[in-house]
Parts: C-alpha cells; structure tokens; sequence
C-alpha cells in the first residue's frame, strides 16, 4: 500500500531539515513545482495522487494563486489537512475547504513577538513623529518645521483584538512606558492580563484611546471594521497602528481623518492591495510605512514554518490538526 503524499505549497527558508524530520514519518515528501494553476491542475496532480496534508506558505500565491473555492474544489478527495504558515488565513475559503472536509490551521503564536516589536516600532514612530524626523534628516533639514511631539508614557493604548500579538505588545507598552490597556473583542478573552480592561464595545474603546492598535482577523464582519463613523468616533488627535490586515480599514476614511487632522498619526505594516502602496500616502509625513514587515525576522520564520510542520504532525497522529481555524 502506498504511503501518503504531503505537499509543500509554497516556500520553506529556515526549517529545510525540520521538514524531513518531522513529516517525512507520515509520509512522502512532495514539492509543489507548477508555474502556474492550470498546470496544477491538469499535470501536477494527476502525477501526485494520495496527497493527504498540504503545508501551505503565501509565496505559492505568485504560482497557483490563492487557495480560493476554485483551487479547493479542484484538490483530491484524499486531502484531510491544510497547514497554513501565517497568522492570518485570508488567503484560504476556509468554508470551501469545510465544505469538503478538510482541515485547516494557522500559526497564531509563532508571529507574536515579531509582530509586537513592529507594532511597537509603529507606536514610537507616531508618538514622536521620527518619520518625519528621519526624512528632515536625510534631506539635511535638521529639526526645520518639527514641532515637539509627544511622549508614549502614560497615554491610553487601545488593543483591538486581544490575542497572542496583541498581548506582547500591551505588556510592553505597559512597563516600557506606563500605558493604561484597554481592549475589545467580540467577548472577555479567558486569561486576559489584569490589567487590561475590557471594553464590550468598539465605539467605547475609541473614544478612550489614545492609540488604537489593530490585531483582528480579516474577515467578512472586520473588512472595513475602521470606517468613517469608526474615526469620528477617536478622539481628536489620537493614533491609528495597523498590524493585522489593510482591509481591517476603509483607507479613504482614514485618509480623509488624517487630513482633518482627526488622526495625528497613523503606522501601517499591512494595506488593502499588497504590494501596492496608495501613492497619497506617501504625501503625509505624520505616517509611518513599512512593507509588511511584522514577521521579516529568521526566527520568526523558522518558528512559523515549524510550527505549521507541527500542526500537520497532530493531524496525521490524532486526525485533528494542531491550531484548527476551520
């Protein structure tokens, strides 16, 4: 009887090694080599029948484009598993696949502390205004047309989906600079730290923070989460930090409230069509930029690509995948 197949969809950096060791006792080892999807389709798996569990990384979107319904519907019935390297699984029909009975994970822990430390960075930046700042410099300005700023300590951070990142960064916030923690999730998280103080509505967290910090899921209930009303709704001056997913925000509202002046700042990692940048951003010196960043670390990588290997692992063992979203 033959053994079962596990596809690698996508690319493996950090954890070549790992990924013998650690699946190749379930199974054998196959490299998704297609350049594009009908190739996926029409050779591809016809040459790979068995495949059971499929570890799956965003680079194979550049391929055989995302795992949407269409590319879900066309995978073999004998796919049980779909690890998913990454804290967000927008890029997977979670429900396609649920209609078919195939499991899929992700890897929530493995991205906090990376994506903390960018949110962190995002925060400082805005606080201070060291975009600007930097730009001054590199155009030999000095401090011309930099008024004081404003110090983080002792400011209102507000945590827009208390989970592993967003707890990172609270508890760093919080001895780093003092910042009283308030969050909003759909309900109390269990284990929540003290000291955070839960909010059981959004429009009660923004109108008490002075930073609002997003690490929600995207989802069809948080696509455009942060509107219009959503902005009207801060206080005068406050800051927007973006980690989670572009399209979290309605881009032309928070635009339109970084013109008024309704946002002092904003700090974005993350944007509604990636790679593209909106060119008007570019304009606002009062925003920091950065190209997805959050988890560009080799640790971070390493422990994600591990971690999904993992998920796979309890799947073949227990026929339940680790770190189940769906």
């Amino acid at each position: 009887m033959s053994r079962p197949k596990i596809l690698v969809s996508g690319h493996i950096a950090w954890a070549n090694k790992e990924i013998y060791d650690l699946l190749q006792p379930f199974g054998d080892i196959v490299w998704l080599d297609s350049p594009t999807r009908d190739h996926f389709r029409t050779v591809f798996l016809p040459q790979h029948q068995g495949i059971v569990g499929i570890y799956r990384h965003n680079s194979s979107a550049d391929h055989i484009g995302v795992y949407d319904k269409e590319l879900v519907d066309m995978l073999p019935s004998s796919v049980k598993f779909i690890a998913h390297n990454g804290a967000g699984y927008d890029q997977i029909d979670v429900a396609a696949c649920k209609a078919r009975g195939i499991q899929v994970s992700n890897t929530p822990g493995a991205v906090d502390t990376a994506t903390a430390t960018t949110g962190l960075h995002l925060l400082i930046s805005c606080f201070r205004q060291f975009t600007k700042a930097e730009m001054n410099a590199r155009a030999h300005k000095w401090k011309a047309g930099l008024p004081p700023a404003h110090d983080p300590d002792g400011k209102v951070l507000g945590i827009v989906g208390l989970g592993g990142i967003g707890t990172v960064l609270a508890q760093r916030c919080k001895d780093s600079f003092g910042m009283k923690v308030i969050y909003h999730n759909p309900r109390p998280r269990a284990g929540a730290p003290e000291w955070a103080e839960y909010k059981p509505t959004l429009e009660q967290l923004l109108r008490e923070s002075d930073c609002v910090s997003l690490h929600c899921p995207l989802r069809e209930e948080t696509r455009g989460l942060i509107g219009a009303t959503q902005f009207e709704q801060m206080k005068p001056g406050a800051i927007l930090v973006n980690t989670a997913r572009g399209a979290v925000v309605d881009e032309k509202a928070m635009i339109d409230a970084l013109k008024s002046g309704k946002l002092y700042a904003a700090g974005l990692d993350v944007y509604p069509d990636e790679p593209r940048i909106t060119e008007e951003l570019f304009s606002f010196p009062n925003v920091t930029l950065l190209p997805h960043m959050g988890t560009e670390t080799e640790e971070s990588q390493k422990s994600m690509e591990v971690a999904a290997m993992m998920c796979l692992v309890k799947g073949f063992q227990t026929g339940e995948i680790g770190n189940r979203v769906a």
